[in-house]
């Protein structure tokens, strides 16, 4: 069965010859295409906006297509529009005019500036000079927000309809001094978030523990990552729809400050396409159906 293309200028989509496992990659946070008009609006140079991008995620996973997997990859920046939100998950503060009635601002990301459309960059500072225009929440939805989250769902049904069942990979990455969470002192590597085993199976989540420790990298459950907007959305394990989160210390593969790459760089992305590969002949012999036991 092959999949349906996708081409909408706000993201970037890379499709198998074949598709042959049932996985599918997506990178919401690694886009770098900052609209002029944003940044003029913008109250903290370019630096400050790039600190909340999970930079290179989509390189990190480029290997999916070659191992028969989709990729999708968000190309807008998520200082921008955040992917990994619910759609009204929005600061009211932070507008003027008129505002969308379904409106949910009672959520701690909301509180902390970093709705669908955030307030604060990854410093803590005010993105905008001022009140940003409330018709830019339909606009920011219908041109970035709603398209990637069409191309998932897209890509999950098809996936799910060839193979009997899908997982979900939600590709991230985390800054080495997570908040919550000093990495450098616990020396954890990744940290796999499956929303408290609500969004995956526990046989595919500790399949991908167990192949990355075996590769002597530190991994950590859901703390302080336990997904976002994307598992809650997408992983229904009862129902055969696997959604795990993916958060990979930045430290491993480029440099922070500078925003470069490491020369870790190509042995990390070597590890990703080994994890891939693993993780998707794990779960194809998981997911796929098996015939019912006489009664």
């Amino acid at each position: 069965m092959s999949l349906s293309p996708v081409d909408h200028d706000s993201l970037d989509c890379r499709l198998p010859d074949r598709q042959s496992l049932p996985l599918v990659v997506a990178s919401p946070h690694s886009g770098a295409l900052y609209p002029s008009e944003f940044l003029a609006q913008a109250a903290v140079p370019l630096t400050a906006l790039r600190r909340a991008e999970d930079a290179f995620v989509d390189e990190l996973f480029a290997s999916a297509p070659g191992l028969g997997i989709p990729l999708l990859a968000a190309r807008f920046p998520r200082s921008y529009v955040d992917a990994n939100r619910e759609p009204y998950e929005l600061d009211p503060g932070m507008f003027e005019g008129p505002l969308p009635h379904a409106l949910n601002h009672r959520t701690t990301r909301v509180a902390a500036g970093l709705g669908m459309i955030p307030r604060v960059a990854a410093s803590g500072e005010a993105i905008y000079r001022g009140r940003v225009p409330a018709i830019e929440i339909e606009r920011r939805l219908e041109t970035c927000w709603r398209p990637y989250h069409v191309a998932l769902s897209g890509l999950i049904e098809q996936t799910y309809a060839q193979f009997g069942g899908v997982l979900l990979i939600d590709a991230h990455s985390m800054p080495s001094s997570a908040s919550g969470l000093s990495l450098r002192e616990h020396g954890v590597d990744v940290v796999l978030g499956d929303n408290h085993g609500e969004a995956c199976a526990p046989l595919l989540v500790d399949a991908v523990e167990r192949w990355l420790a075996a590769q002597g990298l530190r991994v950590r459950r859901n703390q302080p990552y336990a997904g976002g907007f994307t598992t809650q959305r997408y992983g229904r394990p009862a129902v055969g729809r696997h959604t795990l989160q993916i958060e990979i210390n930045r430290a491993l593969y480029m440099d922070e400050a500078r925003h470069t790459k490491l020369p870790t760089f190509g042995a990390t992305q070597r590890l990703i396409a080994g994890l891939l590969d693993a993780i998707g002949q794990g779960a194809l012999e998981a997911l796929l159906p098996r015939p019912m036991a006489a009664e």
